[in-house]
């Protein structure tokens, strides 16, 4: 069984927020995957569904970005999970947009989700990265993560929730580096090659 979990605010205000890049994603997989309907539990909304004969339930918090690891902690330890069958998806500053990487483990880079949920099921998480890009200065970087996409940002938003979501079975089978080029080709095929391509 897998826990993906994808980070974000909730309420309608930050709905469209480059912080909840994670919450479309996932969004975007229950979508694609026909999974049950959402509902509210471990402090958060729930769907679940199968993937590559692995069971995955999705996992919202809405206990705002920074107490993320509540939500999470909560989940894990219900299904009795290790911290090697979590999956969290979220934005990431140090990345081009629409450019994606996974990795397992490492540091939060000031990323409060990341942290909290270091602090409630450890570091040894997957993590899925969704590259939002840099405003440049780091004085702005909270406005500008918790402002919407811009409209012309909306287009590789999208296609990268639908990449994510029809290569979703790779992640659920432990095939990450498939993943990864799996949705960078996509990309690619849609004309967002990114800068570092």
């Amino acid at each position: 069984m897998r826990l993906f979990v994808g980070l974000g605010n909730p309420g309608s205000r930050y709905e469209g927020s480059r912080h909840n890049i994670g919450f479309m994603a996932v969004d975007a997989i229950a979508r694609r995957h026909a999974f049950s309907p959402w509902r509210r539990r471990f402090q958060g909304e729930t769907s679940e569904g199968t993937l590559e004969g692995e069971r995955v339930v999705l996992l919202k918090p809405t206990t705002y970005m920074n107490e993320s690891g509540r939500a999470v902690g909560e989940a894990a330890h219900f299904f009795k999970l290790g911290v090697g069958d979590i999956v969290v998806v979220h934005d990431e500053l140090d990345l081009p947009p629409a450019k994606l990487r996974v990795k397992t483990g490492g540091g939060h880079a000031g990323h409060n989700g990341l942290r909290s949920i270091s602090s409630h099921v450890g570091n040894d998480y997957r993590r899925v990265r969704l590259g939002i890009g840099h405003p440049g200065v780091k004085d702005i970087v909270h406005a500008y993560v918790l402002n919407d996409f811009a409209k012309a940002e909306r287009p590789w938003v999208e296609a990268l929730c639908e990449a994510v979501a029809d290569n979703a079975g790779l992640l659920a089978a432990d095939r990450d580096s498939a993943f990864q080029n799996k949705v960078h080709l996509a990309m690619q095929a849609k004309g967002f090659a990114g800068e570092d391509s």
